[in-house]
């Protein structure tokens, strides 16, 4: 704060002040220099704070604008709006045409060795021949 004066330079003031003003209106001098400062340093204060505040909403605002341009030309946010729609009908039921009389499933084709779908072949089958396990040789104790 007195880097422009030195501790000798005030004091030379202060008493220069005391010779000019006299020693009964120096304490009123002295507070109303007081307050003076008290005033400039208030509005320095406001001065940088309202500074630091556009500072960062500048900042901010810029941000806002590389997300905006981030989420344009993200190939990955079609992506996901091509997946949402995929879901939605997905989860939307499904309506069957109203028919006169349901469909029956056809019988077994005669002369047909193969099964239907989600069947399977039924056929006597000899089982497999069970292989002996050979004896292990135990050494009698």
């Amino acid at each position: 704060m007195f880097d422009l004066f030195s501790w000798q330079h005030i004091i030379l003031l202060l008493v220069v002040a005391l010779v000019v003003v006299g020693p009964k209106d120096l304490p009123r001098l002295m507070n109303m220099m007081g307050r003076w400062a008290g005033k400039a340093r208030a509005m320095a204060n406001e001065f940088r704070k309202s500074f630091d505040e556009m500072a960062r909403q500048a900042e901010l605002d810029e941000l806002r604008r590389e997300i905006d341009e981030l989420k344009k030309n993200n190939p990955i946010s079609g992506l996901n709006e091509a997946m949402n729609e995929v879901q939605s009908e997905i989860d939307r039921p499904v309506e069957l045409p109203a028919a006169a009389e349901p469909a029956s499933e056809p019988g077994p084709v005669e002369g047909s060795s193969e099964p239907r779908a989600g069947e399977f072949d039924v056929t006597d089958r000899p089982a497999p021949e069970s292989v002996p396990v050979p004896a292990q040789n135990v050494p009698a104790p």
